[in-house]
């Protein structure tokens, strides 16, 4: 099929986006059900399907696979049924790991859990004072960790992850229930110092966290609702290839026009639970 001349334009305008293979650390859901409800996704009356979360979650395994990750795993523990969810599980840079400790008794194990994980894989674990829900709060982009609050993590955590990192630690807040997570908000595209790149939904915000995004990404890909209202920024990108909600067609079109290439995937059982793809990956940056 033929193109025009001002669609050969668009595409030769577009950046060229390199792929960085991640290392990353997941959870495989044979005990994932919802039976208690803590944040607005989740209904306990609702049947869930073990099942079909399983399979799922392994064609989101298989596709980190196949752009050639190096996926870890971490057994799942009965009565843990988020513990699928390993993006909450802690924060990785280096050979350090800061622990999580869980705002909700029903997840707090899951903290030691992850914990001793790292510690049998060789990572410097740093037990948090504060609560803080890991990665589903902190976003590494450049050479500035991006944390939010509101909901989870409190801003104490942020603190405590600046003397971790010895790093620039930027506070976002976060309004609206449903965005209870920063992951569940705004999804890093390209970390890499220089080139950094994201993309974010302004209502989950506060103003105050608005004018930051704004001034510090100016390139900022800004998603519509309908897009975040099926966890489409719950994304997970090595920098070419996004992997992203298979719904969240429009959040498609723009990575697209921005270079990337998305990769929809199916996670609707999970959804069921208040994650998507970038709540099943913990990044081990080492």
């Amino acid at each position: 099929m033929s193109i025009t001349d001002e669609e050969a334009r668009a595409r030769s305008a577009r950046p060229v986006r390199t792929a960085r293979p991640r290392t990353v650390l997941m959870c495989r859901p044979e005990h994932f059900a919802v039976v208690y409800r803590i944040n607005p996704w989740m209904n306990p009356g609702l049947p869930t399907d073990t099942s079909l979360a399983v399979r799922q979650w392994e064609r989101l395994h298989g596709i980190y696979r196949d752009l050639g990750y190096d996926v870890h795993l971490i057994d799942p523990l009965e009565g843990l049924p988020d513990m699928v969810y390993a993006a909450n599980g802690g924060f990785v840079i280096g050979n350090v790991a800061y622990g999580a400790r869980f705002a909700y008794p029903e997840r707090r194990p899951e903290g030691p859990a992850y914990m001793d994980w790292f510690r049998a894989n060789g990572f410097e674990v740093v037990v948090p004072e504060a609560v803080n829900e890991g990665e589903g709060d902190f976003l590494l982009v450049g050479e500035t960790i991006l944390a939010g609050t509101g909901f989870r993590s409190s801003d104490a955590s942020h603190d405590e992850l600046a003397r971790v990192f010895g790093r620039e630690v930027l506070t976002l807040r976060l309004t609206d229930p449903s965005f209870y997570h920063l992951d569940t908000a705004l999804a890093v595209l390209d970390p890499t110092p220089g080139h950094e790149h994201i993309a974010y939904l302004p209502s989950a915000f506060d103003e105050r966290s608005r004018e930051l995004l704004r001034e510090r990404f100016p390139d900022a890909i800004v998603v519509t609702e309908p897009d975040g209202a099926v966890l489409g920024l719950n994304a997970f990108s090595d920098g070419r290839n996004v992997v992203i909600a298979s719904r969240a067609e429009g959040f498609a079109d723009q990575l697209r026009d921005h270079g990337y290439t998305p990769i929809g995937v199916d996670l609707s059982e999970l959804l069921l639970g208040g994650g998507g793809v970038k709540c099943c990956t913990l990044e081990l940056r080492r």
